[in-house]
Protein backbone atom coordinates (compact mmCIF):
# COMPACT_ATOMS: atom_id res chain seq x y z
CA UNK A 1 0.00 0.00 0.00
CA UNK A 2 1.28 3.53 -1.01
CA UNK A 3 1.70 6.13 1.49
CA UNK A 4 0.31 9.49 0.36
CA UNK A 5 3.24 11.89 -0.06
CA UNK A 6 1.61 14.58 2.18
CA UNK A 7 0.77 12.32 4.90
CA UNK A 8 4.88 10.69 4.91
CA UNK A 9 5.72 14.35 4.97
CA UNK A 10 3.54 15.22 8.02
CA UNK A 11 4.91 12.21 9.53
CA UNK A 12 8.55 13.18 8.71
CA UNK A 13 8.47 16.45 10.28
CA UNK A 14 6.93 15.23 13.31
CA UNK A 15 9.34 12.48 13.86
CA UNK A 16 12.08 15.08 13.25
CA UNK A 17 10.46 17.08 15.64
CA UNK A 18 10.05 14.67 18.14
CA UNK A 19 13.69 13.73 18.28
CA UNK A 20 14.94 17.49 18.88
CA UNK A 21 13.50 17.56 22.23
CA UNK A 22 16.14 16.83 24.84
CA UNK A 23 16.78 13.54 25.88
CA UNK A 24 14.42 12.41 23.10
CA UNK A 25 15.33 8.73 21.98
CA UNK A 26 14.16 6.90 19.12
CA UNK A 27 12.71 2.61 20.08
CA UNK A 28 11.02 0.54 17.97
CA UNK A 29 8.98 -1.76 20.25
CA UNK A 30 6.26 -3.92 18.66
CA UNK A 31 8.10 -3.37 15.64
CA UNK A 32 6.84 0.51 15.42
CA UNK A 33 8.44 3.88 15.87
CA UNK A 34 8.18 5.86 19.27
CA UNK A 35 9.98 8.52 20.60
CA UNK A 36 10.65 8.23 24.42
CA UNK A 37 12.13 10.56 26.95
CA UNK A 38 13.29 8.76 30.27
CA UNK A 39 12.08 5.46 29.09
CA UNK A 40 9.01 6.67 28.92
CA UNK A 41 6.70 6.92 25.54
CA UNK A 42 5.52 9.93 24.88
CA UNK A 43 4.76 9.52 21.22
CA UNK A 44 4.14 6.52 19.40
CA UNK A 45 4.72 7.01 15.91
CA UNK A 46 3.94 3.76 14.19
CA UNK A 47 5.24 2.64 11.10
CA UNK A 48 6.37 4.51 7.66
CA UNK A 49 6.35 1.12 5.16
CA UNK A 50 2.57 1.33 3.82
CA UNK A 51 1.38 -1.54 5.98
CA UNK A 52 -0.51 0.65 8.32
CA UNK A 53 -2.15 3.95 7.78
CA UNK A 54 0.03 6.53 8.89
CA UNK A 55 -0.62 8.39 12.25
CA UNK A 56 0.62 9.48 15.59
CA UNK A 57 -0.53 9.11 19.14
CA UNK A 58 0.02 11.56 21.65
CA UNK A 59 -0.67 12.22 25.29
CA UNK A 60 -3.08 15.33 25.50
CA UNK A 61 -4.31 16.31 29.35
CA UNK A 62 -5.54 20.01 28.59
CA UNK A 63 -8.90 19.49 27.79
CA UNK A 64 -9.01 22.43 25.02
CA UNK A 65 -6.00 20.37 22.86
CA UNK A 66 -7.39 16.53 23.66
CA UNK A 67 -10.90 18.15 22.22
CA UNK A 68 -9.12 19.40 19.31
CA UNK A 69 -7.23 16.02 18.22
CA UNK A 70 -10.16 13.98 19.07
CA UNK A 71 -12.72 16.21 16.46
CA UNK A 72 -9.76 15.54 14.22
CA UNK A 73 -11.47 13.34 10.86
CA UNK A 74 -10.68 9.60 11.87
CA UNK A 75 -9.16 10.34 15.38
CA UNK A 76 -9.85 8.55 18.15
CA UNK A 77 -9.04 7.42 22.29
CA UNK A 78 -5.78 5.33 22.22
CA UNK A 79 -6.53 1.79 22.37
CA UNK A 80 -5.23 -0.47 24.71
CA UNK A 81 -6.90 1.41 27.42
CA UNK A 82 -4.39 4.39 26.89
CA UNK A 83 -7.26 6.64 25.67
CA UNK A 84 -8.80 6.50 29.42
CA UNK A 85 -5.11 8.35 30.40
CA UNK A 86 -5.84 10.88 27.96
CA UNK A 87 -3.72 9.23 24.73
CA UNK A 88 -5.30 9.95 21.20
CA UNK A 89 -4.35 8.11 17.99
CA UNK A 90 -4.86 10.93 15.18
CA UNK A 91 -4.36 9.70 11.33
CA UNK A 92 -2.48 11.64 9.26
CA UNK A 93 -3.80 10.23 5.38
CA UNK A 94 -7.31 11.48 6.28
CA UNK A 95 -8.61 14.38 4.33
CA UNK A 96 -8.55 17.29 6.62
CA UNK A 97 -5.85 15.75 8.95
CA UNK A 98 -4.06 18.61 11.34
CA UNK A 99 -0.74 20.45 9.63
CA UNK A 100 2.52 19.40 10.81
CA UNK A 101 2.92 22.31 12.92
CA UNK A 102 0.18 21.65 14.98
CA UNK A 103 0.82 18.15 15.81
CA UNK A 104 4.04 19.28 16.38
CA UNK A 105 2.54 21.43 18.66
CA UNK A 106 0.44 18.29 20.72
CA UNK A 107 3.90 16.25 20.59
CA UNK A 108 5.38 18.97 22.51
CA UNK A 109 2.73 18.83 25.21
CA UNK A 110 2.96 15.21 25.38
CA UNK A 111 6.63 15.45 26.28
CA UNK A 112 6.17 17.88 28.97
CA UNK A 113 3.29 16.05 30.14
CA UNK A 114 5.66 12.83 30.47
CA UNK A 115 9.58 14.53 30.85
CA UNK A 116 10.89 14.90 33.98
CA UNK A 117 10.98 18.70 35.13
CA UNK A 118 14.94 19.13 33.93
CA UNK A 119 14.30 18.39 30.49
CA UNK A 120 11.60 20.88 30.77
CA UNK A 121 13.31 23.39 31.92
CA UNK A 122 15.98 22.53 29.19
CA UNK A 123 13.61 22.94 26.55
CA UNK A 124 12.38 26.28 28.09
CA UNK A 125 15.77 27.59 27.82
CA UNK A 126 16.74 27.45 31.64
Amino acid sequence: MAVPRNALKKWEKVHAFALGLPGAVEEFPWGESVAKVDKKVFVFLGVRDGSHPLGVTVKLTDGTAHAHALACPGAGPAGYGLGKAGWVSVPLEAPGAPAAELLCDWVEESYRVIAPKRLIAELDGG
